[in-house]
């Protein structure tokens, strides 16, 4: 201006306002290099153009030193302030950047809430990586310094099933949480690394204790005892279930017994399978409330109609507990539920604990080419076996049968005598198939009978063949 070289002043104004334009406002990436070169050549242009003009220009000798020193601080400290600003604005900007970062990762948890873990588990890395990410990368800015902060609502977010006391859908994410540490590290975490523990111990006790009884109700459990062995929930597994079995046995005389025998059957592999023997005092109440389960559940199934499960059951319970006062009792409801099964007019009630033994005489025989097994019911209750009968066949008809059955001269038929109290009885034959020969298919056979005071009766079983296949022996 002093040298008035307005045009040349206008074209370093228009220069240095085309740098602010580019420059401002400042941002994470600086100002671009072409800019900086471009402004450079124009002072640099300018710087020696008025160098030149200065030397014609009518100014005093007197003024010219101190005016250049002058105006050479004033040229400096403009640019030099103004870089500093810029810096200034530009870390600014970082700092808006990073706190950007820190609010999408919070955004994201915060989006999580009410979901499923399987469906925000990878949300849940994504914003843990933004997390990491600061910390990593931009130790000492302002996002990194409140990262901890964020970290305790991140915990906090991911473990909310376990607050909501949804223990079993709490387990998985408290699970994932314990693995951060070797993630983030557990120094940065401090109090967070071990914060999911004694949640995860509670929720695998309280989801195995709920899901106890089932096919995999000891899986918590057992992982509850290998991972956290002296945790106050460990400490429950044992006492809890006791407790269950005590609960499963006291309904056993209630409305559906089996479903309780399922149940302490489940209890009693759970127990079984509890590490380091922790659950072998409960074995023995375990496999005594099953015994007692197993006997309830098929004299109930009998009472409903249910004679096949019930003869299924209760000769289970006959053949697994020899020992029991009670075998014997199930081995005949057994027989009874089986006939019941054939021949529904058995049924009805449970029958009397009584076998053959007094009575009139009931004389059996086998006309058959196969063994033949007899079960009865009535006022007395029992099963008999006959072997094959040598030499005899099948007959073509029913009529045939009746008329020949068992009076072939000179044959020995195998025959059992038994002793029947009189009353209405019902029969059950069973045949071996397979001794009828390659093709022989056999049906069983139920029918029913009066036993009357006086009278001595004989029973023939043979067997029918034709039509599409063997028919069931007649009495």
């Amino acid at each position: 201006m002093l040298i008035r070289a307005w045009l040349l002043a206008a074209l370093c104004w228009a220069a240095t306002a085309a740098l602010l334009v580019v420059a401002l406002p400042a941002d994470v990436d600086g100002v671009p290099g072409w800019a900086l070169l471009g402004h450079l050549a124009v002072l640099v242009l300018a710087a020696a153009d008025g160098a030149r003009r200065a030397r014609r220009a009518p100014i005093g000798w007197r003024l010219r030193a101190p005016l250049a020193a002058v105006l050479g601080i004033a040229l400096l400290a403009v640019p030099a302030s103004g870089a500093l600003a810029y810096d200034a604005a530009k870390d600014e900007a970082v700092e808006e950047m990073l706190l950007d970062r820190l609010d999408k990762a919070d955004r994201i948890v915060k989006e999580q809430g009410g979901r499923p873990f399987t469906a925000t588990e990878s949300d849940y890395r994504t914003a843990l990586g933004i997390y990491r990410g600061l910390l990593d990368d931009h130790a000492g800015s302002r996002a990194a310094d409140r990262v901890p902060g964020r970290l305790d609502a991140y915990y906090r977010s991911v473990a909310a099933p376990y607050t909501e006391k949804k223990y079993c859908e709490a387990v998985e994410p408290l699970k994932y949480l314990r693995t951060l540490p070797g993630t983030v590290g557990r120094e940065r975490l401090g109090r967070l690394a071990t914060w999911p523990d004694r949640r995860l111990a509670d929720s695998l006790y309280a989801c195995g204790m709920t899901s106890l009884g089932t096919s995999d109700g000891g899986a918590g459990l057992r992982e509850l005892l290998d991972t956290f062995p002296g945790s106050a929930a460990a400490d429950k597994v044992v006492p809890g279930i006791r407790a269950a079995i005590d609960d499963r046995t006291s309904e056993l005389t209630g409305a559906d017994p089996c479903t309780a025998t399922g149940e302490l059957r489940a209890i009693r592999a759970t127990a079984a399978s509890l590490p380091d023997g922790a659950g072998q005092p409960l074995g023995t109440k375990a496999a005594d409330a099953v015994e007692s389960g197993t006997y309830a559940c098929g004299l109930d199934e009998f009472e409903d109609g249910r004679y096949t499960e019930a003869a299924k059951t209760l000769d289970g319970f006959a053949d697994t507990y020899r020992g029991s006062g009670r075998s014997e009792r199930a081995r005949t409801v057994a027989i009874a539920a089986e006939v019941a099964a054939a021949r529904p007019q058995a049924g009805g009630k449970l029958p009397a604990q009584r076998g053959p033994g007094s009575g009139q005489d009931f004389v059996v025989k086998n006309d058959g080419p196969s063994p033949v097994e007899i079960l009865f019911t009535g006022p007395a209750t029992g099963s008999v076996k006959l072997g094959a009968c040598a030499g005899c066949s099948t007959y073509s008809t029913r009529t045939e049968g009746k008329a020949k059955a068992c009076k072939a001269s000179g044959r020995s038929y195998p025959q059992r005598t038994l002793r029947l109290p009189p009353g209405e009885y019902h029969f059950l034959y069973k045949r071996d198939a397979g001794a009828l020969g390659s093709g022989g298919l056999v049906r069983n056979h139920s029918d029913g009978a009066k036993v009357q005071s006086g009278y001595r009766y004989t029973d023939c079983a043979y067997v029918v063949s034709g039509g599409l296949g063997d028919f069931a022996p007649r009495s």
